[in-house]
């Protein structure tokens, strides 16, 4: 589908309040928590035996099947799960009784589970709606979360963990990108930047 089509389509839903609320969770929980696209479309309602994730409001708290079937608890912030609560206040409006049950937290008007593909199409919509030069997908927050969190502070062996890497080798990418947004404020701001 090329951007015009996406665009209209985008356009079409943007003033259904639904949509927005199940989007806006969405983007809160992979900014606020750094999951993977997989980890956010296996996300239930309930914990269950079943369930490979679910938020626990009460803890602030997400629990994942992340990769290599590992499972972890990452925090989640008050943005996401007010984002969380007003979508889940609106999530069964309009499903049957039967497309209500289903346990997937983040569902399309047909009451399935979304997919990964899904979420990455409606991130990619929404960039494009907000007239954003690059076009968002899930990494991308995954990614803002893990450089922001490092910023912050500086604790590569704590973004590991919140990011489920089994290697600190993978999380170091960050801190080439720290180092690269150091760099620059040492060359605006030092007076032998320069010489």
């Amino acid at each position: 589908m090329d951007e015009a089509v996406q665009l209209a389509a985008y356009r079409d839903d943007a003033q259904d309040p639904w949509l927005q609320a199940r989007d806006r969770a969405m983007v809160e929980l992979l900014y606020s928590s750094g999951l993977r696209v997989a980890e956010l479309t296996g996300l239930d309602v309930q914990p269950s035996a079943t369930a490979k994730g679910w938020i626990d409001a009460q803890s602030g708290e997400a629990h994942v099947l992340g990769k290599g079937s590992k499972r972890r608890s990452v925090p989640v912030g008050s943005k996401a799960l007010d984002a969380v609560r007003a979508w889940l206040a609106v999530r069964n409006e309009g499903l049957t009784a039967a497309t209500a049950e289903q346990t997937a937290l983040f569902i399309g008007r047909n009451g399935t589970r979304l997919t990964a593909q899904s979420i990455w199409q409606r991130l990619r919509q929404r960039s494009l709606k907000a007239g954003l030069a690059t076009p968002v997908h899930p990494h991308m927050l995954r990614h803002s979360f893990a450089s922001h969190v490092l910023q912050s502070s500086q604790d590569l062996r704590g973004v590991q963990e919140l990011l489920g890497h089994a290697n600190i080798t993978t999380t170091q990418v960050y801190t080439r990108l720290d180092f690269q947004h150091l760099a620059k404020a040492y060359d605006a701001a030092h007076p032998r930047a320069r010489k």
